[in-house]
């Protein structure tokens, strides 16, 4: 975790030594989980007001063009399955359901539909964009003993993120985003339904469609504070 640290802090130095414009700021949203254990239903209004479905995290932004930008983010997700909100009769009747919490750190690239100027400030803007990179998280395993979903040990993995969302200016210094964002995990046992993962015995069952891995969902908002001398983005770095 030290080497991590250090690598993020070498690279905000870095950049902010080649005199670019940059953006550092928070995310706050709320995440649904779509699996085989809970809700089929990528998202819902309720779950902005849900508690054990609000995730929250720091975004950093390195606008390398006025078409594109790379990003780095970190993010602490709750989310949750529970099969009494499924409309599957099945699920209901089997009943189970998790809670868990997802530290995620991310690397991608963000491009902009048409140009976006963050130094003219003679006019708000506004421009949609699309996002997608690499996700690496921390999380629990889960397997099911008898009628409930119990944790054994970590979960280690990646995912990939494609988000797709709207930004604006806020005066000068400041920019607003909204974005909705699916990660595709590289595993099948975010729910407990595949222990085959972590459990080579075959102690704990299998449910489910094992031929599909998990999903979660962000949908939220972030605000970040722009730094940074007006970029020259023809030079050589």
């Amino acid at each position: 975790m030290k080497s991590v640290y250090f690598y993020l802090i070498s690279i905000f130095f870095i950049l902010n030594a080649s005199s670019q414009t940059y953006e550092i700021g928070g995310m706050f949203g709320s995440t649904s989980f779509v699996g085989d254990v809970g809700s089929t239903k990528v998202f819902v209004a309720e779950d902005f007001f849900d508690s054990d479905k609000q995730s929250y995290g720091l975004l950093f932004r390195w606008n390398r063009s006025n078409r594109h930008s790379f990003r780095f983010s970190f993010m602490q997700i709750q989310t949750r399955g529970v099969d009494a909100d499924s409309d599957i009769l099945e699920r209901q009747m089997r009943d189970l359901r998790f809670e868990t919490t997802l530290r995620e750190f991310s690397v991608g690239i963000e491009y902009t539909f048409w140009e976006w100027d963050l130094h003219d400030i003679k006019r708000p803007q506004m421009v949609p964009y699309l996002s997608t990179g690499i996700s690496y998280f921390f999380t629990d395993h889960y397997a099911r003993v008898g009628s409930e979903l119990s944790e054994f040990g970590d979960l280690r993995g990646f995912s990939l993120p494609l988000a797709l969302g709207v930004k604006t200016t806020l005066g000068n210094r400041f920019v607003l985003s909204g974005e909705f964002s699916a990660r595709y995990a590289f595993s099948d046992n975010l729910d407990g339904s595949n222990p085959e993962e972590f459990d080579d015995n075959n102690a704990f069952p299998s449910f489910g469609n094992p031929n599909s891995n998990d999903w979660y969902i962000f949908a939220g908002f972030s605000i970040t504070y722009m730094f940074g001398r007006k970029p020259c983005y023809n030079c050589i770095l």
